[in-house]
């Protein structure tokens, strides 16, 4: 194992590296390191709300930019219902199915939950 002292950006950081042999190279390639599954970028699978369709919920904390939906709109399955900003990014808010849009709980600049439920389509 090697010690290096690295500047990126005008900070130092020390890390080490450890020389691997051939084989354990190609082991390695053959199992790659598991890596934290991703975060979902589109509403997860909805769950029924009593008697008013299946509920969108937002998939992680943040605040809704804009909502492109209101009550009684027709909207197909992976069509934009809103924009939902977390971590300086925007995550569109799409449909999971096809339906009507039965009722919007939430409106633009508002900060919601992950969870949170944003609309239902029935």
């Amino acid at each position: 194992m090697k010690k290096y002292k690295v500047n990126v950006n005008g900070t130092a950081y020390e890390i080490e590296i450890e020389l691997m042999s051939e084989e354990e190279a190609a082991v390695s390639k053959q199992t790659p390191a598991q890596a934290p599954a991703p975060a979902p970028a589109a509403a997860p699978a909805p769950a029924q709300a009593p008697g008013a369709g299946e509920e969108v919920k937002a998939p992680m904390p943040g605040t809704i930019l804009s909502v492109n939906v209101k009550a009684g709109d027709a909207v197909k399955c992976g069509q934009v219902l809103m924009i939902l900003e977390a971590m300086k990014m925007e995550n569109e808010i799409m449909a999971g199915s096809d339906g009507t849009v039965t009722a919007v709980m939430v409106s633009a600049g508002q900060a919601v939950e992950a969870g949170s439920a944003l609309c239902t389509i029935q």
